[in-house]
């Protein structure tokens, strides 16, 4: 059994509920992709505690936090980087953007231009750079968190099918319990409780944690057991566009990840379907309807799906 990696992930995941109060689940999967080495969309309504958890997020592993505000007029270099001149060497030098940093939240991903957009997919799927020929390296931990609200489009450019095909994870938060927002309030009668957040792991800690995922075994038959839950998506009369080879890949990572925090070094079939609405939801197109227009609606046929698949004995 994994000991001392269980301290470490319980830890992180009890700290990070001091501020994000009552969402254990949204936590948790944030977790899973953390050390499963992804990147994470998360589709809510304003104020429910996005920018917080990627804030509570970074603040714990003592890693530097980025938070970039996606405007129409955002440029590729307001995120990359750009080489400026410098007058008394009489050379180009370049200057790092916001990407440059262990954990970037992404805000309002979707009020951006697609030219925009398209300048994190080296970075996420690479985790580099290039800039005017030349290639700058992201130094590890690396996390995107990306966010938008599925319900106000006005003055929004969807994400395509390959931006959403990076993230590892898209997650909801919702709103608090009654009793969590009552707590909620009073917490933050004197000051912010974000602020007190401290560091409980070490970043090279959590590189140790992302090597050890790697390591959890996923039995032959539970990788038989996924593809068959891949293969349903390619071939439902219900879908336009199944999940693709690195949906699959997500997958398999995030099913290693959820059976790590659960504290086991093997995965089981639980893992799998508990993962595979919140891996596959986003990277599929439906046949009768909008994936941004009926929000829910791919998350039900993906759970339909699963739920036709026999379980390995």
């Amino acid at each position: 059994m994994i000991t001392a990696p269980k301290d470490l992930v319980e830890r992180l995941e009890a700290h990070i509920g001091r501020v994000l109060l009552g969402k254990p689940e949204a936590i948790k999967l944030t977790l899973v992709a953390l050390i499963g080495e992804g990147h994470v969309l998360i589709e809510d309504v304003p104020g429910v505690g996005k920018t917080l958890l990627a804030r509570a997020l970074a603040r714990s592993i003592g890693g530097s936090f980025r938070r970039i505000q996606f405007t129409p007029d955002l440029l590729p270099s307001d995120i990359i980087g750009t080489n400026v001149f410098n007058a008394p060497s009489g050379q180009f030098s370049f200057k790092p953007g916001p990407i440059f940093a262990n954990v970037v939240l992404a805000d309002e991903i979707n009020r951006t231009t697609p030219r925009t957009q398209s300048a994190l997919l080296e970075a996420m799927n690479d985790r580099q750079v290039s800039v005017d020929g030349e290639t700058y390296r992201l130094e590890p931990p690396f996390m995107v968190l990306a966010t938008q609200n599925p319900f106000e489009f006005e003055g929004t450019y969807a994400l395509p099918e390959s931006q959403l095909d990076r993230f590892m994870l898209r997650i909801r938060i919702g709103y608090p319990r009654r009793v969590d927002e009552l707590q909620l309030l009073a917490e933050h009668r004197r000051s912010e409780p974000i602020d007190q957040l401290e560091q409980v792991i070490a970043p090279s800690d959590l590189l140790g944690l992302q090597a050890s995922v790697r390591e959890v075994r996923l039995a032959d038959e539970l990788s038989e057991y996924l593809m068959d839950i891949i293969d349903a998506t390619r071939h439902s009369p219900d879908l336009h566009v199944g999940a693709s080879p690195r949906g699959a890949l997500s997958l398999y990572r995030a099913a290693q990840g959820m059976a790590f925090v659960e504290n086991r070094d093997y995965v089981v079939p639980d893992d799998i379907k508990r993962l595979a609405v919140p891996v596959l939801a986003h990277r599929v197109i439906g046949k009768s309807f909008l994936q941004d227009g009926e929000p829910g609606r791919a998350d039900s046929v993906i759970r339909d799906l699963v739920e036709q698949i026999p379980v390995p004995g």
